[in-house]
């Protein structure tokens, strides 16, 4: 007879691997999964019934940015990510992270996001922030990539250039030292300001670095819109280059121009893979997009740093009213979100505030980002159901939720800031609605997007798995009654069916809410 911390009976558990439905129960010693059987006759502290509910891995998100948005340290027990079952986050995505810094200024590489003057840096390599990490206690697993845009901005400031061969060679010493130190890769965003100017010479030398380490890189497309296709094929010329894994984060079409070049992308995809490219991406399961209001900008006025942009704005505003126009642009689905000023604007769609205001749309966005320097988000109803659900089911597609960790607290910040409902919900929305409701995944194959694949593209071998030698992270839930309550207008609401969920082997969820239990553990790429 064996006695264990936790025994979780009875339960049906989906592996994170595929395999098909199995009623188990599973001794949990400390932190990891001792048993996996038949363990009637064993004994544990604490003995949880899972009859009739379903038992996984935890969740985890390669599209988080509960780091470069600051919650992580504003929110430290990440509740609304803990609540739909994520149990580990990966942050520096989309080419923006806190490391490496060369000098403390750097960190303004986030102030789209977060007042950086309320920040006190205390470190500088990847290293040195890895420590800071450990220093506090986190609800959630944490891991991080390295973001081209930071380092670029560590060795040429705010400049948008090409880099000189020696400031190539320093970026890509920045990068492997990171990744030396624990970092699980690269993240781009070649659409940004900051990497406009970077060629494909200065990418493919990061790459080839992320390739002889094994690492990961992941990528938020240059062009989701109608230069994806173009997007897309430079993406995959660059892995070809380099022989570098890339990971497409967010990977969708936003406009119907962009909607019907869309099975195109997926054919591209394919044909990389048959190439022996190994490519994979995450999607989020909702038809809004959550942006920056200033990404909407005709591509002229981006270039250049913000300063630059609101110059610009300034000196020539019709010309860029006139950009705008052209862009058809939907107004009505365009939502305010958060700003840095003007909270009497947060959840009106621009069409509102143009009606209320008697100017046009155009001034609209421009007098936001004028009064808020820029820091203007959004939500813009640009993606196609039909487009999901067919990325959704690809072998390549994983998910992940693009959202922040926030709690309740942050309600009260919520006149200027609304979080979108990916940051309460996307993980059960799967779940409730591309599998119960629609039949498109099965539970064993959403599961396996949501755990084990992830853990597999990042190279973790124990966790997001239910077997022996796994750390426990897991979840118990009711398949019935998963789903999630998050709206565009009221993104506070935790989902329903979730009644567990472990990390580490101790319980941080359960049928209450939080138990108050930071159970994280920071994870360095071994």
């Amino acid at each position: 007879m064996a006695h264990y911390t936790i025994l979780i009976k009875n339960g049906t558990v989906l592996d994170g691997k595929g395999s098909a439905l199995q009623e188990l129960d599973i001794g949990i010693k400390d932190e990891k999964i001792k048993k996996i059987g038949n363990l009637h006759g064993d004994t544990a502290d604490r003995v949880i019934d899972a009859k009739g509910k379903y038992v996984c891995p935890g969740f985890i998100d390669l599209g988080n940015h509960s780091d470069t948005h600051w919650t992580l340290f504003l929110y430290p027990e990440q509740e609304s990510m803990l609540r739909q079952g994520v149990t580990t986050i990966l942050g520096g995505i989309c080419g923006s992270s806190l490391a490496p810094l060369v000098k403390a200024k750097d960190i303004e590489g986030i102030q789209k996001w977060v007042n950086v003057s309320d920040i006190n840096i205390n470190w500088r390599t990847m290293g040195e922030f890895f420590k800071e990490l450990e220093s506090h206690k986190f609800g959630v697993n944490v891991c991080t990539l390295v973001g081209h845009n930071t380092l670029r901005r560590g060795v040429i400031n705010n400049e948008v250039r090409a880099l000189k061969p020696n400031e190539a060679r320093q970026i890509q010493n920045l990068l492997e030292e990171s990744i030396n130190e624990g970092a699980f890769g690269l993240s781009t965003s070649l659409g940004s300001a900051h990497s406009r100017s970077a060629s494909d010479d200065e990418i493919v030398g990061l790459l080839k670095i992320v390739a002889k380490k094994n690492a990961i890189s992941c990528h938020h497309l240059e062009d989701e819109g109608k230069n994806l296709l173009p997007a897309l094929s430079r993406l995959i010329s660059l892995a070809r280059l380099s022989g570098s894994r890339i990971h497409i984060s967010h990977f969708k079409a936003i406009g119907k121009t962009a909607w019907e070049s869309w099975q195109d992308a997926l054919n591209m995809f394919e044909r990389a893979r048959k190439e022996n490219i190994q490519a994979t991406c995450d999607v989020f399961p909702y038809t809004r997009t959550g942006s920056n209001l200033y990404m909407l900008l005709p591509e002229w006025v981006l270039e250049g740093g913000k300063e630059r942009i609101l110059q610009t704005i300034a000196e020539k505003r019709q010309e860029v009213i006139k950009g705008l126009q052209e862009l058809t642009l939907h107004y009505d689905r365009i939502t305010v979100a958060s700003t840095l000023h003007d909270t009497a604007s947060v959840g009106k769609t621009i069409l509102q505030l143009s009606n209320d205001a008697g100017v046009s749309c155009e001034e609209i966005i421009l007098n936001l980002l004028e009064v808020n320097k820029l820091r203007v988000a959004i939500f813009n109803e640009v993606i196609s159901e039909q487009n999901i659900e067919r990325l959704i089911k690809q072998d390549y597609a994983m998910i992940g939720s693009d959202g922040v960790g926030v709690n309740l607290k942050a309600q009260k910040s919520a006149k200027k800031d609304l979080p979108h409902p990916r940051s309460f919900g996307a993980f059960p929305r799967v779940l409730a609605y591309f599998v119960r409701e629609k039949n498109i995944l099965s539970w064993e194959e959403a599961i396996y997007k949501m755990s084990g694949f992830p853990a597999q593209v990042l190279g973790i071998k124990d966790r997001g798995v239910i077997e022996p030698g796994a750390y426990a992270d897991m979840v118990i839930f009711d398949p019935n009654a998963i789903t999630d309550l998050s709206t565009y207008d009221n993104p506070f609401q935790f989902p329903q069916g979730i009644e567990y969920v472990l990390v580490n082997g101790g319980i941080a969820v359960d049928k209450n809410g939080l138990t108050g239990q930071r159970l994280g553990k920071v994870i360095r790429r071994k």
